[in-house]
């Protein structure tokens, strides 16, 4: 009987490229190369399955392809703005992604971007580096404690609420939060607002975790209405925030800092952004452990062992 042949767009974690052989004919990236227009048209084509990453833009014309072969689009991370679900739906393509398994090591990281933010770690390290540390001062490079002060959570999923505990229980931070649908209870204290706005005048440090591809949450005037002196951490997706009017309002001292894994552009970054000293800059690594990335490659093949088995899926999205 001949297997259903899976496209892998690029480099898995080895146990998981491993099963994906065991269960598949299956086309590996050995060389973790992005595939370029042409590479996905061809996959397209002379696949049954799709294992691309949240870096892959699968969209209409290529879902729309007249000789598509593939069936099925198991999408290695939780977020699906790279995919145009919309002609996915109207193709009869399922989709399917990797929920849960990545909520600690992004809640991890977004806690790690708050004490990298408010206290100054990149700066500090970037000037110990160039050599312009002259040793201990009582008055250098302060910071701010977390402890009292206010944690805006904006998308209280469960990344956000991961996030809140962490900062509630763990460095005893009061939070408030944001979401578009009643939540909660919760394990520990969260005072809900009513507006985006409300959420941002309060927070001194403000936390997101919205899904991106839709309207975007922090427009220009939102930022400005922040705190002054705030500082904002995205573990979510660039595309929710202006990042031209986050970088001018770092840039002015408006706000204090700054925790980015994520930019609307990815791999680019903005030069403005770049450019400043208050703003600690990661390569969206919010589920880089080796744990969590092989938890999701599992979760993606576990989608297409059932779709294939015509079992019910562990993580459809949409119908």
């Amino acid at each position: 009987m001949t297997r259903p042949r899976i496209h892998v767009t690029r480099r898995l974690p080895e146990a998981v490229e491993a099963r994906l052989a065991e269960r598949f004919e299956v086309a590996l990236n050995p060389g973790d190369t992005p595939p370029t227009r042409a590479g996905l048209e061809a996959a397209m084509r002379t696949a049954d399955g799709l294992l691309p990453c949240v870096a892959d833009r699968i969209d209409a014309d290529l879902l729309a392809l007249p000789d598509r072969r593939v069936r099925i689009v198991a999408n290695f991370g939780v977020g699906v703005n790279n995919i145009d679900l919309a002609a996915a739906e109207a193709a009869g393509v399922v989709v399917t992604n990797t929920p849960d398994v990545l909520t600690d090591a992004t809640a991890d990281l977004a806690m790690a971007l708050i004490l990298a933010a408010t206290r100054r770690m990149s700066e500090t390290e970037a000037a110990l580096r160039r050599g312009d540390w002259r040793g201990f001062a009582p008055t250098g490079w302060l910071g701010m404690g977390l402890q009292g002060k206010t944690l805006g959570i904006l998308g209280m999923g469960r990344i956000g609420q991961a996030t809140a505990r962490r900062a509630a229980l763990g460095f005893g931070m009061r939070i408030a939060y944001f979401n578009r649908s009643a939540t909660g209870p919760f394990d520990f204290p969260a005072e809900p607002c009513d507006s985006i706005e409300a959420l941002l005048a309060a927070a001194d440090v403000v936390s997101l975790h919205l899904p991106g591809g839709g309207p975007r949450p922090l427009t220009a005037e939102r930022i400005a209405g922040m705190k002054r002196g705030a500082y904002l951490v995205n573990t979510a997706r660039g595309d929710v925030v202006d990042e031209a009017a986050l970088a001018e309002a770092l840039a002015s001292g408006r706000l204090a800092g700054a925790g980015l894994d994520v930019f609307a552009e990815e791999p680019k970054v903005p030069p403005a952004l770049l450019a400043l000293p208050n703003v600690t800059l990661l390569p969206h690594i919010g589920s880089a452990t080796l744990e969590t990335r092989t938890a999701m490659g599992m979760l993606a093949v576990d989608n297409l062992v059932a779709h294939f088995d015509g079992a019910p899926l562990p993580s459809r999205v949409g119908r």
